[in-house]
């Protein structure tokens, strides 16, 4: 699946928003090394530096396009492209954030201690993951996808995120693996201007990718067109001409 920096980068503020309230939460304060698995396009690398000025910090992205934004944000920062399932660094490290990225990514039963074995004693993994599947615009998209005529091409977008956990799962998994963990669910509310148009430019930077993918230029009009005809249902535009997102996420700092 291929990422676009650019598009993801459009709501760069509302994206961040939970990034700053992950990283406020880690107790970790001797902080030497630090890593953002899954970096993107460098924001939240770029906050994990702000939140901790003295420590030597590297990023890692499967997407050359996010790799090379980041580099060019950063360019004192040592960035890698790297898949977080085969990542085999051995640390350790004080800190370890992965935001908004787990959820590409499979079998968290051993993904999570393979992790937190690369924590110095002490460190934390700091984890943000959307937790918005149920909501609307996810729903609508996995409507259209098997009610169109495309739904052959969409079983892999339909399967892309992996199966989900409860947060009652992953507090028995961390604390299983030796760790004292801090969890949470927060929705934030992101009022977008545009209407549901900008609902559907929000999430052509993410969610969206694995359904318009396997489409070519005509059928990628269609979907959004009909896509975003179905959101402005779910979520009408307010008398300012805005929409009013709702985003669920789950958060967790594991630490060792």
């Amino acid at each position: 699946m291929s990422w676009s920096a650019s598009q993801y980068t459009r709501f760069e503020d509302e994206r961040n928003r939970p990034i700053q309230d992950l990283l406020a939460r880690i107790p970790t304060t001797q902080v030497g090394t630090a890593v953002d698995i899954g970096c993107g396009p460098g924001n939240s690398t770029e906050l994990l530096r702000l939140r901790f000025p003295k420590a030597v910090i590297t990023g890692m992205d499967g997407s050359a396009d996010m790799i090379e934004a980041a580099r060019k944000r950063l360019p004192d920062v040592q960035f890698d492209i790297a898949d977080i399932a085969t990542w085999r660094h051995p640390g350790p490290f004080d800190v370890i954030l992965a935001n908004a990225v787990l959820q590409w990514v499979p079998d968290h039963a051993s993904l999570l201690p393979a992790l937190l074995d690369r924590l110095a004693a002490g460190g934390s993994l700091a984890v943000q993951m959307p937790d918005n599947l149920d909501e609307p615009a996810h729903r609508l998209m996995r409507e259209l996808a098997e009610d169109s005529a495309w739904s052959a091409r969409m079983t892999g977008a339909l399967s892309a995120r992996v199966p989900r956990h409860g947060a009652e799962w992953y507090y028995r998994t961390l604390r299983d693996a030796g760790a004292t963990v801090d969890l949470w669910r927060t929705t934030y509310f992101h009022p977008l201007a545009g209407g549901a148009a900008a609902v559907v430019e929000w999430f052509k930077g993410s969610g969206l990718r694995p359904f318009l993918e396997p489409l070519d230029e005509t059928e990628r009009a269609d979907f959004l067109a009909r896509y975003q005809a179905a959101l402005a249902q779910a979520h009408p535009t307010l008398p300012d001409g805005t929409v009013l997102l709702p985003f669920p996420r789950l958060f967790f700092v594991a630490t060792r």
